[in-house]
């Protein structure tokens, strides 16, 4: 009698009640086993390769320490991908977060089509940076002098621009960032947004009883109120803008050539890790070294902004 007992109580423990273990792990198993896979196991084996020479090949042949970091280090176009993603960083965080937050206070105050604003602006989150760069590339800045920006500058005389050239002034950087923040204020515009709904309203009626109106309450009132999400919003954007990939590498790979900071550290690492050499020891110690700096970064600003604290 005690056998069937104890085989019954380790059946409980394992199933749980009702079975409620096992049909989790059938339905979540199936994930599990995708992010093991295809996430953790290549994560893992780069950071392994990042210790090898591995040349045309992703099986490590020569053990070199931490050779490859070094030479990355050293590498003076290594080193200038990470000044490109400095001069992008400091295009499109302080924008995203100022049209993003613009875009939310508008939407909130709206009386009619609330819905409607918020549905619109959020809908290019859907769109794929690849197909948004193309349109960009081709439709919009193609550089020619039917394209839709030529053509809106013909209107006002104005001569058509090579946007993507690299031998002109660099308005290419006027297309990277506009598709980019395009692509992903309405993201950050509902995080705003809701961030904007849990605000009292008495807070607003406590500040027009003292006369306070306009430009006070935005600084006194909804700005403080919306520190947590500020900062939340701005670790985001950094962190988003160093893995700043597809806008750079459909809009700019077809010059041939990458102007001066204009080629950030995935494209860097792109061209090193599947390029005509496919060394793959140099680039994951280069991809190792960006998520470093990353979580490094991401750790940081999270301190400074005192971010998942409260007062």
């Amino acid at each position: 009698m005690t056998q069937p007992a104890s085989g019954l109580t380790r059946r409980r423990r394992l199933l749980g009640t009702q079975d409620r273990n096992l049909w989790f792990w059938v339905f979540v198993g199936p994930f599990f086993l995708g992010l093991l896979v295809f996430v953790y196991v290549p994560i893992l084996w780069s950071i392994w390769l990042s210790f090898f020479t591995a040349r045309n090949t992703v099986t490590p042949t020569e053990f070199v320490g931490f050779g490859n970091y070094a030479d990355m280090l050293s590498d003076p176009a290594f080193r200038s991908s990470m000044l490109t993603f400095v001069v992008f960083a400091a295009f499109i965080v302080p924008t995203t977060f100022a049209v993003s937050l613009g875009l939310a206070l508008l939407v909130h105050r709206a009386r009619w089509f609330q819905p409607f604003f918020r549905s619109v602006f959020f809908l290019p989150t859907a769109c794929s940076y690849v197909v948004a760069s193309l349109v960009w590339k081709m439709s919009i800045f193609s550089g020619v002098r039917f394209g839709l920006a030529n053509t809106v500058l013909a209107w006002f005389g104005v001569a058509p621009t090579p946007w993507l050239s690299v031998t002109q002034p660099p308005w290419y950087w006027l297309v990277i960032v506009t598709v980019r923040l395009w692509l992903q204020v309405g993201f950050y515009m509902i995080l705003f947004l809701a961030a904007l709904q849990r605000i009292s309203p008495t807070l607003y009626e406590a500040a027009a009883i003292d006369g306070a109106v306009g430009w006070k309450v935005l600084r006194y009132i909804t700005i403080p109120q919306l520190a947590a999400t500020s900062s939340a919003v701005l670790l985001l954007l950094l962190v988003n803008a160093f893995q700043a990939f597809d806008e750079f590498y459909n809009l700019l790979s077809s010059t041939g050539q990458y102007p001066p900071y204009a080629r950030p550290p995935l494209v860097y690492l792109y061209y090193t890790a599947l390029g005509s050499g496919q060394d793959f020891g140099h680039g994951s110690a280069g991809a190792v070294i960006l998520t470093l700096v990353i979580a490094v970064v991401a750790l940081g600003q999270g301190r400074l902004m005192r971010f998942g604290r409260e007062d």
